[in-house]
């Protein structure tokens, strides 16, 4: 299974980023291979939509899954319809993230908010 979190760096150190539809990289981990890759965030240049353009490109991923600390709702629309589970972040650390999930400690995320619409973030 594949999971998903955006990232600040493309590293396993890397923090996790807060906006979903604005990260610099989205990290895809491989939970049965222990193998990671990283790619770009293109939506995060976008006048609008970013987060619908990033998650159609998490769904394209192949990931099963997005760890997050939060959710715009039209992002989240997107993941649903594509049939991934959303999952609630512990912590900025990508690798305290990865090992929780892995041990069945993380809540799915239900808290889904309206979206910064041209904010840009927090």
């Amino acid at each position: 299974m594949k999971i998903a979190m955006p990232v600040f760096n493309k590293s396993l150190e890397s923090g996790i980023a807060e906006s979903f539809g604005r990260t610099p990289y989205f990290l895809i981990y491989d939970m049965e291979e222990k193998t990671c890759a990283f790619f770009d965030n293109t939506a995060i240049a976008s006048q609008g939509g970013a987060g619908i353009k990033a998650a159609q490109a998490v769904v394209d991923s192949g990931a099963a899954v997005v760890v997050v600390p939060q959710c715009g709702e039209n992002a989240a629309n997107v993941l649903k319809e594509a049939g991934l589970k959303m999952y609630k972040t512990i912590s900025k650390s990508v690798q305290e993230n990865i090992a929780a999930f892995a041990e069945g400690k993380l809540s799915p995320l239900e808290n889904v908010h309206a979206g910064f619409h041209n904010h840009g973030g927090k």
